[in-house]
């Protein structure tokens, strides 16, 4: 979890300085892909018995999964290049 967690802002800030919108664009489908990554680990974590309540973490990383996909689409990534 503490890796996805950190590939997030890490992948976004790559991004961000990369030299052209496809390439940002790609970063922040990478950070998505970690959102994605770490709603299944607090899920397998739920569901495992190693926590009792996850609600408020899923809901948070959805409000991040929201705004990386405003992210992309605004930049073009939804559309094509």
């Amino acid at each position: 979890m503490r890796r996805s967690v950190i590939s997030i802002p890490s992948n976004i800030a790559e991004g961000r300085g990369r030299n052209s919108d496809k390439e940002f664009i790609r970063f922040l489908q990478i950070a998505l892909g970690s959102i994605y990554e770490l709603q299944t680990q607090l899920e397998l974590a739920f569901e495992l018995g190693y926590t009792n309540s996850i609600e408020n973490l899923i809901n948070l990383s959805i409000e991040i999964e929201k705004m990386l996909n405003s992210l992309i689409t605004k930049k073009g990534g939804r559309n094509g290049f």
